[in-house]
């Protein structure tokens, strides 16, 4: 997804807002995608590389501020992955989070996957899963192979 991508979009969901498209917005949101699962602060840094050493990029106040209204505009969505800050992602489909405690991969997941722990949760509970949210820790395949190569 590219900046030209985005831009189109972005535009008109802002001036539908009485807002506008600012380049910090187009620029954040276009490093958010090509991103994929990226902390505020690797926004920012990835902003700042494209700058250049004599480009300007956006504070990370305004990182920050640019992400809280994207997300508000239902633009992107962040996760808790754990400890640390939220990562955010384009809000292109809902999906869960798998991540691996031992080397850190993300991977996205069919949000139907926990069908039936959300509805008995509805039901035991009346509590409503937020599955943009939702973050499911343990060991990737890679990491369980490579940990009984290592035992053996």
């Amino acid at each position: 997804m590219g900046t030209d991508d985005i831009a189109a979009p972005l535009a008109e969901q802002l001036r539908a807002r009485g807002l506008r498209l600012t380049p910090q917005r187009a620029r954040v949101l276009g490093a958010v995608a090509a991103l994929a699962h990226a902390t505020p602060e690797a926004i920012g840094a990835r902003l700042r590389e494209e700058a250049g050493p004599g480009g300007s990029a956006p504070d990370t106040s305004t990182v920050y501020r640019t992400l809280e209204l994207l997300e508000r505009l239902g633009l992107v969505w962040h996760t808790h992955l754990g400890r640390g800050a939220p990562v955010y992602h384009a809000a292109e489909r809902p999906h869960l989070h798998v991540v691996c405690a031992s080397c850190g991969e993300i991977s996205s997941v069919a949000p139907d996957l926990l069908d039936e722990a959300a509805e008995r949760l509805a039901a035991d509970l009346g509590f409503t899963v937020d599955v943009g949210h939702v973050a499911l820790s343990g060991t990737c395949r890679a990491c369980r192979d490579r940990a009984g190569t290592e035992s053996s």
